[in-house]
């Protein structure tokens, strides 16, 4: 008996450790597949400011454009900047090696980042840049310290001054009615082009995306579930008539 609790426990031990938030406190991201607007300003976030340096080789352009609605032409002369076609799947240009040599890592695919890291991870990782001098690229990350990418959101941003308050939430006083920590950067060093609302909008739009990349059937698989769901139902009921009539003698 010891030694199957202590194998049980050994068996699910690993799901702990993917529970944990990595990094510390996380703002919380939920991620909704439904929204196609959200994941088509997603999409043109990620092309724009990710696809220099990270693919999502896993995935095809064709794929996305028909899942989130926008016509393959559209798509190809607005999304697409590396001369690839519709049909192909969504890899970069720089080299492994070009990119270990400037950055001291070639940068990870990003097709599978949410639901390795989660989304709460990778939201609150894009919002955690800060500055730090005595850095190569003069940032650093509250979420994933000593990182080794630049801060490529800056001019929407801005540059926040001090660590950002990532995990910390936004709180009222009862007295007075003052919001605390209502924006993650309480001082910027540079000021950026969108407002602290506007931005954590679309990192939650970018977050999103790239949920939906990670698993691109979800809203499909769910929706198919509901209906598996009423066909067991139903057999069930067919199934304990029959097994009544079958054991009716014999009781």
């Amino acid at each position: 008996m010891r030694k199957l609790i202590f194998g049980l426990f050994i068996a699910i031990l690993p799901a702990f450790g993917l529970a944990a938030a990595p990094g510390g406190a996380l703002d919380s991201m939920k991620p909704d597949h439904t929204n196609t607007e959200s994941l088509q300003r997603g999409a043109a976030l990620f092309t724009n400011y990710c696809m220099g340096c990270h693919s999502m080789e896993y995935a095809r352009y064709k794929r996305v454009s028909d899942d989130l609605e926008i016509p393959a032409d559209l798509f190809e002369e607005n999304l697409i900047f590396t001369g690839a076609r519709i049909g192909e799947l969504m890899q970069i240009s720089m080299s492994k090696d070009m990119a270990a040599g400037w950055f001291g890592a070639p940068p990870p695919d990003l097709t599978l980042v949410t639901r390795v890291r989660s989304e709460s991870w990778v939201f609150s990782y894009l919002r955690g840049f800060y500055q730090d001098d005595s850095r190569p690229l003069g940032v650093n990350n509250v979420v994933f310290g000593n990182v080794g990418m630049p801060h490529v959101m800056v001019e929407m941003q801005g540059l926040c001054a001090v660590e950002p308050r990532i995990g910390v939430g936004a709180s009222v006083e009862p007295l007075s009615g003052n919001i605390n920590n209502s924006d993650v950067c309480p001082e910027y060093a540079i000021e950026g082009s969108m407002s602290a609302a506007e931005f954590d909008r679309a990192m939650w739009d970018l977050t999103n995306f790239m949920s939906y990349m990670g698993d691109p059937v979800k809203v499909e698989r769910e929706r198919l579930g509901i209906f598996v769901l009423i066909f067991v139902a139903i057999f069930f009921i067919f199934a304990y008539l029959l097994n009544r009539e079958y054991w009716k003698d014999v009781h």
